[in-house]
């Protein structure tokens, strides 16, 4: 009887929410061991979790691994030895990068309007879809779900909901729902509110939560209770905004716009402590090839490239250098960051770690060429690196190894 008024309340916000605009938040679950599951099946139903670099924390954990009370953040010395049933893995970043675009990909495919917000997440704008696919849209989110796990064979939970406020709060409640999916229309709202604890609101940190509560605000509907004018005044247009997203008022639509990070760092410990300039000169070749792949396929060039020099006593050495014509060449780029080696480096001390550090972006499609700059051979860097990245596509990664020459002085 239950399942079915859950069936005929679904039906009613279906309904609803045909006149209004609706967004999925999409969430991969444990993103991090789904992809790890995915390239070794065998590790799937077991309890599994992957660990931060050089393996000192945990940063995702299976269900299974869950159900062991390993904790989100657990330092690996507190584990080993006292779960040998969980397998620990480090992190492959450039895995979870690669099936991260598959997942993107399926469902830029479903909608025009899709807002990447992070690794394992994007929002979907399915409004007015139900007409093209004829299908209301939980019978959406079900095609897509299934979609994705048939095509990159990864779970996810999807929330919908009619701004991204509700969706990104329905889509950590589909995570405890059988089928995955939780969906928040018009008449759901304010029970939905009364049981969400203030914490669980998306852009509701430690410093916010600890206000509210001092104001006796400890669940959602008691936020969106407040007026307008005591929110404009504690928080600010942030908390307004907040409270008008949460009733269902949109706020922040779905935005395909490439956003660009502020920067991208590549940095790692060497294998040893060492001074010597050719071995920390090839750690910083690694660096500058995988900054230069990543900056390449968010189309984009950089103005700003920095170097990061760690001693082994923990002293961090850095210098940057802001070019007036942005480039994505790595050639170029480890021209630049040798060059501000040698003013940086010292044979006399041991090093630990290096990093590259690219900055300041454009898009290839805004990037003007500078009055003097050689057009021809700027296309020529590009056609390039193009072609070192098909190489990597088609024969894996770090198939092309830039390399220097030590110059006889």
């Amino acid at each position: 009887m239950a399942n079915r008024l859950d069936e005929i309340q679904n039906l009613i916000d279906n309904i609803a929410m045909a006149k209004k605009n609706v967004i999925a938040l999409v969430d991969c679950d444990s993103f991090f061991v789904s992809c790890e599951q995915k390239v070794n099946p065998e590790l799937k139903g077991k309890p599994v979790c992957v660990m931060s670099a050089r393996g000192q924390c945990v940063i995702s954990r299976s269900k299974e691994a869950k159900a062991l009370g390993i904790r989100m953040g657990m330092p690996y010395f507190q584990v080993e030895g006292k779960m040998k049933e969980a397998t620990f893995i480090n992190a492959s970043h450039d895995l979870y990068g690669e099936v991260s675009k598959e997942v993107m990909d399926v469902l830029k495919r479903f909608s025009p309007k899709v807002e990447v917000y992070s690794i394992d997440e994007a929002f979907v704008d399915l409004t007015g879809l139900e007409r093209l696919y004829k299908k209301n849209y939980l019978e959406i989110a079900q095609m897509i779900r299934q979609t994705i796990k048939e095509e990159v064979d990864i779970p996810v939970s999807i929330g919908l909901s009619s701004t991204k406020s509700l969706a990104k709060l329905a889509s950590d409640k589909a995570k405890s729902h059988e089928d995955g999916i939780f969906l928040i229309g018009h008449r759901k709202i304010l029970p939905v509110l009364e049981h969400t604890s203030i914490d669980e609101i998306w852009g509701i940190g430690r410093n916010l939560s600890a206000l509210l509560r001092r104001n006796g605000i400890l669940t959602a509907y008691e936020l969106v209770k407040q007026s307008d004018i005591w929110l404009n005044k504690q928080i600010g247009i942030r908390g307004l905004e907040m409270k008008h997203e949460l009733l269902g008022e949109m706020v922040s639509p779905v935005s395909d716009e490439i956003k660009l990070p502020k920067s991208i760092q590549k940095t790692s410990a060497m294998a040893k402590f060492t001074s010597d300039k050719e071995y920390i000169k090839n750690s910083l070749n690694y660096h500058i090839h995988r900054a230069c792949v990543k900056l390449r396929k968010i189309n984009a060039k950089c103005h700003g490239i920095g170097i990061m020099l760690r001693t082994k006593d923990f002293k961090v050495f850095y210098k940057k250098r802001v070019l007036n014509q942005a480039t994505s060449f790595e050639l170029e780029i480890s021209d630049i960051i040798f060059e501000m080696l040698d003013s940086i480096y010292n044979p006399n001390i041991l090093y630990r770690s290096t990093g590259v550090i690219l900055d300041t972006f454009v898009l290839n499609s805004e990037a003007q060429l500078s009055l003097f700059a050689d057009n021809e051979a700027e296309e020529k860097k590009d056609k390039l690196s193009k072609c070192f990245d098909k190489l990597e596509e088609k024969f894996g990664k770090n198939i092309i190894q830039t390399g220097f020459i030590t110059k006889d002085t």
